[in-house]
């Protein structure tokens, strides 16, 4: 029988970046591995740099609260969806707003892209999952999902698919090239807010406002485990770089750190332990520099941990 040793890991606080004057709902990865982008209600972008731990010399301010942020280094441009169902596309060259586009009537929630499929994809709060081209960045497609929100969406391009999760419950997957449908599912109990799949493809990991993070086989999309991992809904989900860890971030304040072959709970990042949110946890990036785990909440702080495998 195989012997399985528990991942043991250390978690340090760096430090907590202060700025933004409301929630902080939103992250992308930035410039380089030490930078990301922050948005939120205060309806401003920023850029931090995780090397000096200081804002750097960049900002931009929108007509509504950001949701989300879509850095598309490739094209030199930054999208960003707001509460009123606008992307607003900044040419990061230019330092200005080049294109506005109104395809949702509703919040915009996740916004991803596909070098692959040379597209990038928008999901509302109206029920509708928008195709735009990267080049011309006009409407491909829309398609009406549900009646609820479309919270999620991510790619698997092992198997060429394309996963997006729904306010119903469900989880649907199409052909990442054809968006042909493949399989859905449900998911939760309650809505499902996030879809991520494994950096090796083999897994989708979903997490839900029941709290339950579930983990489903990608070959026929069967469920292996529903961990009930929060006391709260759960918003977001987070490979490390070399794919042996995940964290989830949660509406209870909390982020926890998988081990993620075992899915064993190892470490909780709440206030009683650690310097930690005092509000909602809404979005994470676990990046390649000195592996900073940064995560951003409803109290308006940008916190920097360094997680170290033991």
């Amino acid at each position: 029988m195989e012997t399985i040793h528990k991942i043991s890991i250390d978690v340090k606080h760096i430090t907590t970046l202060t700025g933004h004057s409301g929630c902080v709902y939103a992250m992308d990865k930035g410039f380089s591995e030490h930078t990301v982008f922050t948005g939120g209600s205060d309806r401003c972008i920023a850029l931090w740099n995780l090397e000096t731990l200081q804002a750097e010399k960049f900002s931009a301010a929108l007509p509504a609260p950001i949701y989300t942020i879509c850095h598309i280094p490739e094209k030199n441009i930054l999208l960003a969806g707001t509460t009123t169902g606008s992307i607003h596309i900044l040419d990061l060259e230019k330092k200005e707003e080049i294109k506005i586009l109104q395809h949702h009537q509703a919040p915009v929630f996740d916004i991803q892209y596909s070098l692959e499929t040379n597209c990038f994809y928008t999901a509302g709060g109206d029920g509708n999952f928008a195709v735009c081209d990267l080049d011309t960045l006009s409407l491909i497609k829309m398609k009406k999902l549900s009646q609820k929100k479309v919270r999620s969406i991510d790619f698997n391009y092992t198997t060429s698919e394309i996963a997006v999760a729904l306010g119903d419950c469900n989880i649907l997957v199409f052909d990442l090239h054809t968006l042909d449908h493949k399989k859905d599912f449900i998911a939760h109990e309650l809505a499902a807010n996030v879809v991520r799949y494994s950096p090796d493809g083999k897994f989708l990991l979903t997490g839900g406002r029941d709290a339950h993070l579930s983990v489903w086989d990608v070959g026929n999309y069967e469920l292996l485990k529903s961990i009930p991992a929060h006391n709260w809904a759960i918003y977001d989900i987070v490979f490390n770089p070399d794919a042996t860890l995940f964290a989830t971030a949660s509406r209870d304040k909390t982020i926890k750190i998988w081990d993620a072959k075992t899915y064993q709970l190892l470490k909780r990042i709440t206030k009683e332990n650690f310097e930690a949110h005092t509000h909602s946890v809404n979005k994470l990036i676990w990046s390649t520099y000195h592996n900073y785990l940064v995560s951003v909440g409803d109290d308006r702080m940008v916190m920097v941990r360094e997680v170290h495998i033991k």
